[in-house]
């Protein structure tokens, strides 16, 4: 007997298998992402499938979607929204931007200046937005999927260290199988027929993003009742103080290793927590155990972390890094 969670991230893969090929991996993150309510960032290069990836889960999600391109002459209030003079009304009024969605897509978010980057803090942590001393609440189910390319391509921004700490996760894609490759460019090659490419919308099976289904149906299998029951699922995971102490020891270790000039925040490490939890649900367990964290630990904490420069120099990464963290900590019996 499958649980709430199981059934949850089968009926994703099936949703998504139609349009996305060979990303069973990264379809296992989002679905811990969504059922923790955590944002989501992909990084990976260009032309990947990170765009048809993030909107495909948006129509299987269901609600509104809209999509925000990054571009260096792309404003605040270009995505939050603005006030406009109604001459009907005779009176200012607000008109919300792309921003106010069930799911938002921030393609290519580094390409964008770091004061609109900043605008989102407040919308990813708070779920609402402040313009002109008032308060604009967004979906509760308001989930962020931004798409970045790695940070040494032209034309980027970092992304600043407050904002990476608001993603709960990084998925990491890249180049696929010869195999999936293979399959992409057999589903997506032909011309005469119309064929879709993989970075153009969804197959014409796949409703369009424009016109969701309810969100009471949220697409192929995954209904809203079906998520509610996945979150209550996760909630209902037992985690021993001991794992929580686990949990401690990694980000107190992250913040003495002398290869990084910032740790795992407390942020980091309750989305640690909460993915461990998430991840022990989906393998049918009652209680999280120490693989749990170590498997959660690579999409939770490297884009967390701040290498120093001499780590830089030596060729160190934030994944390899990671791992050292989870190598040196000892695990609780």
């Amino acid at each position: 007997m499958t649980s709430a969670l199981e059934d949850l991230e089968q009926s994703l893969q099936r949703a998504l298998a139609d349009t996305v090929i060979g990303m069973d991996s990264a379809i296992h993150a989002l679905t811990i992402a969504i059922v923790a309510r955590g944002h989501v960032l992909i990084q990976g290069a260009p032309g990947l499938g990170k765009t048809l990836l993030s909107k495909t889960l948006a129509v299987a999600l269901g609600g509104s979607f809209k999509r925000i391109q990054g571009t260096a002459d792309l404003m605040p209030s270009d995505i939050i929204g603005v006030h406009v003079f109604d001459t009907a009304r005779s009176a200012f009024v607000f008109r919300p931007g792309p921003l106010f969605a069930d799911v938002l897509l921030f393609d290519e978010i580094n390409r964008a200046g770091p004061k609109t980057q900043s605008a989102l803090l407040e919308a990813m942590e708070e779920r609402q937005v402040s313009v002109e001393r008032r308060n604009y609440p967004l979906p509760a189910g308001f989930l962020v999927i931004a798409t970045q390319n790695p940070r040494d391509f032209e034309g980027t921004y970092p992304l600043p260290e407050s904002q990476l700490d608001r993603f709960m996760l990084r998925i990491d894609l890249s180049y696929p199988t010869r195999e999936h490759e293979l399959q992409v460019l057999q589903r997506y090659g032909e011309i005469a027929s119309g064929g879709a490419s993989p970075s153009a919308t969804p197959s014409p099976a796949t409703p369009s993003p424009a016109t969701p289904s309810p969100a009471t149906a949220t697409g192929a299998g995954v209904t809203a009742e079906l998520l509610a029951a996945a979150q209550r699922a996760a909630d209902a995971v037992h985690v021993a103080p001991t794992l929580a102490a686990y949990v401690l020891d990694i980000a107190k270790a992250s913040r003495e290793q002398t290869q990084l000039t910032l740790g795992l925040s407390t942020r980091g490490a309750l989305a640690l927590l909460r993915a461990a939890r998430v991840c022990a649900g989906l393998r049918g367990a009652q209680f999280v155990s120490p693989d749990d964290v170590k498997l959660a630990a690579p999409l939770v904490i490297p884009h967390r972390l701040m290498l120093a420069s001499e780590a830089l120099l030596e060729g160190a990464t934030e994944l390899a890094v990671t791992q050292r963290l989870l190598d040196q900590v000892p695990v609780p019996r």
